[in-house]
């Protein structure tokens, strides 16, 4: 489904960023008509005019389209996790994970059964927060159904849509909104009351996630900048891994 786009960037980063492998893929999915876009974090940093880590794409190509696509062109892949649409483009040493638009029709918490979509505004719909909901094409038009360009430059971080739906698609989302609040906000009291309490009224479905995955979220959210401030209007604990998590501090 096409969208109009709500923005242009046209910064030394993102032009860094067109290497002629990435533009490579884009041409073969474009050639063929298909949409490419970068998603998620990268278009967040590159809003920040900070240089991406990692490189996730979004196409309306269906994983085994893309995987004959590859063939094709003889480029390398990697079948990742086709159950959710994504396929590993292997070219020069690097790698480029690109995942087919989808919904998450069924959730409990953690997982989800997904549906293929051709619609960008409907992929957007199903992430976690409005900032890491943008995408952006390879000639610098972004694309922000929620807000998420405001929202950064407000410093606000801002759940997708209705906070508590979000939490209980993904209950790992309540560590996520601390990762990014630490990242993102300059002041450690800037929390919007409605995400706090949807996130007292949700906590206790952490209970149902992995101690290595609330681990691995906790030592994100220990280098953001509020992490060593201390208040307590929540407690979010966890047996038998002791974990004591006080939710508007970090």
């Amino acid at each position: 489904m096409a969208s109009m786009a709500t923005g242009k960037l046209d910064t030394q980063t993102f032009k860094a960023l067109l290497t002629p492998d990435l533009l490579l893929l884009e041409s073969i999915f474009r050639k063929s008509g298909y949409g490419f876009r970068l998603v998620g974090g990268v278009v967040r940093d590159l809003l920040l005019d900070k240089r991406p880590k990692d490189i996730d794409i979004a196409t309306e190509c269906r994983p085994d389209v893309m995987m004959r696509l590859f063939e094709a062109n003889g480029i390398r892949y990697i079948p990742t996790g086709l159950q959710h649409g994504t396929v590993t483009a292997h070219i020069d040493h690097r790698n480029y994970e690109i995942t087919t638009l989808r919904l998450d029709r069924v959730t409990d918490g953690r997982h989800a059964v997904v549906e293929f979509t051709k619609d960008w505004r409907e992929d957007a719909e199903r992430r976690d927060l409005t900032i890491n909901a943008m995408s952006l094409d390879l000639q610098g038009n972004l694309y922000d159904y929620f807000s998420g360009e405001q929202h950064l430059a407000e410093k606000k971080v801002v759940f997708v849509g209705d906070a508590r739906k979000r939490i209980c698609e993904d209950f790992l989302r309540i560590l996520r909104y601390f990762r990014f609040y630490g990242r993102i906000s300059p002041s450690p009291d800037r929390h919007d009351p409605a995400t706090l309490e949807a996130i007292r009224e949700t906590a206790e479905g952490l209970t149902a996630i992995s101690a290595e995955r609330i681990w691995m979220e906790m030592a994100k959210i220990l280098q953001g900048s509020h992490a060593l401030i201390f208040s307590a209007p929540c407690t979010i604990s966890r047996w038998p891994d002791t974990l004591v998590f006080q939710s508007a501090v970090i």
